[in-house]
C-alpha cells in the first residue's frame, strides 16, 4: 500500500473527502517526524512503536578494497511491530 492508497482507505473508513484524509495523514506523518526529531517515541498501541536509537562508531571493511574503514556514529529510527500487527501476518 502506498500513501495514495492509504489516503483513499482513510477517507473511506472515516467518511472523509480524500482532501481531508490527505490533510489528516500528512499531519500524522509530520507529528511523528517532529517527535522522532526531538528524540521522543511514537507509539500506536498494538500496531507499531518508533524510536530513535544511537549507533556507536565502529570499524568496518570496504568490500571493494578489503581495507578497514571507520563507520561514524549515527542515529537511526528503530521500528517494533505491536501485537495486533504481528498477529496479522501469522
Amino acid at each position: 500500500m502506498n500513501k495514495t492508497e492509504l489516503i483513499a482507505k482513510v477517507a473511506e473508513g472515516a467518511g472523509l473527502s480524500k482532501v481531508d484524509a490527505k490533510k489528516a495523514v500528512d499531519a500524522a506523518i509530520e507529528a511523528a517526524k517532529a517527535a522522532l526529531k526531538k528524540g521522543d517515541k511514537v507509539q500506536i498501541p498494538g500496531i507499531i512503536t518508533l524510536s530513535v536509537e544511537k549507533r556507536a562508531a565502529r570499524k568496518g571493511i570496504n568490500p571493494a578494497t578489503k581495507k578497514a574503514i571507520n563507520i561514524p556514529a549515527k542515529k537511526v529510527v528503530k521500528a517494533k511491530a505491536g501485537s495486533e500487527l504481528a498477529a496479522v501476518v501469522k
